[in-house]
């Protein structure tokens, strides 16, 4: 089979490969998409993400779908033929972060495309059978591929608590913005305002049903005149981040979603004085149903933030779609082409 190499910084390469064989309790599923992430490229560009560091050549691609062809021992061979989406990152399922349903904070977390386990941008892939998850036929494999990002975004606003009657402000329009934007929504919040400085994906917000947007080049958060509940924050822009929590209410939540430096200026007394709560958000877990759910439904429409495919031979056009195409939103990749 085929699969998108990373050698090293900007060294990749489309390298033969054996075809994988499902062992017990595992799937092997022939590809069909695979959206890009900004994770990919920046692993393209730079090699690392913080303390993972690419040292040995590895395969890219985590958001992806595809078809079961094979199953191993323990798996009903009545899976074959089935259309799936894959959840893409494989805990131990015995440590204390598992048994406690968090398993996306398992210490041995075997995640795809992050040093040092190989992602899904190839032909075929061996999945767990527990995170190979049926959709149905009326979903495309775009959209199997991108309940990943959409994952994310079910993920930030479970961690925020939105609900009826939330005023959520989400700062940064990319993919993840846009679907934590739709899923704010589905999960009954009144006021969805997406900040951002591209105009393109300020419009897609409003088409995807965001009650307002901020051109924050134009209009700071601060002159809004916005007090929003929940902030999502989706940019991982320092000044963003900070003026995003200069808006929130009292006794607000911060989501911090968005991956940008190791360190940020917090404005500590803004966050005493209002009881202001801040937290993390890292992947997702127990999110798939819900994914399928709202994608299925029409709730949440991913399949619109597709803006370009490519062949597997063209790996490096997609990673760089983003910074050469401000309309760009999501790329995918069909290994099969």
């Amino acid at each position: 089979m085929r699969a998108a190499v990373l050698r090293g910084v900007r060294d990749l390469v489309i390298e033969q490969r054996p075809v994988p064989r499902a062992g017990a309790g595992e799937v092997l599923v022939r590809v069909s998409a695979v959206g890009v992430c900004g994770s990919d490229v920046h692993y393209y560009e730079h090699g690392r993400i913080g303390d993972f560091v690419v040292e040995a050549p590895m395969v890219l691609g985590h958001e992806s779908s595809g078809v079961i062809v094979s199953v191993g021992g323990g798996v009903s061979p009545d899976r074959v033929g089935e259309r799936v989406s894959i959840e893409p990152g494989v805990p131990d399922l015995t440590c204390e972060q598992c048994l406690a349903g968090r398993y996306n904070l398992c210490p041995a977390m075997r995640f795809y495309a992050t040093p040092p386990i190989d992602g899904s941008l190839a032909e075929f892939v061996v999945v767990h059978a527990a995170f190979a998850h049926t959709v149905p036929d009326s979903m495309s494999d775009d959209a199997a591929a991108l309940l990943e990002p959409l994952s994310v975004g079910v993920w930030a606003n479970r961690r925020a608590g939105t609900t009826a009657g939330s005023r959520v402000l989400i700062t940064g329009a990319g993919p993840v913005g846009l679907v934590a934007a739709q899923c704010a929504i589905a999960f009954g919040a009144t006021e969805v305002v997406v900040a951002d400085i591209n105009p393109h994906r300020l419009a897609l917000a409003l088409e995807l049903g965001a009650t307002g947007v901020i051109r924050v080049d134009e209009t700071p958060i601060s002159d809004s005149g916005l007090e929003p509940t929940i902030l999502l924050e989706c940019s991982g822009h320092p000044g963003s981040t900070r003026d995003g929590i200069l808006a929130v209410a009292r006794a607000g939540r911060v989501v911090l979603v968005g991956m940008g430096g190791d360190e940020l200026a917090l404005p500590l007394s803004h966050v005493q004085n209002r009881e202001i709560e801040v937290t993390g958000t890292f992947r997702y877990a127990n999110t798939w149903p819900t994914a399928i759910a709202l994608a299925a439904s029409g709730r949440v429409d991913v399949d619109r933030l597709v803006t370009g495919h490519f062949p597997l031979d063209r790996t490096e056009d997609a990673l760089a779609a983003g910074k050469l195409d401000p309309t760009s939103v999501k790329a995918v990749i069909n290994p099969a082409s």
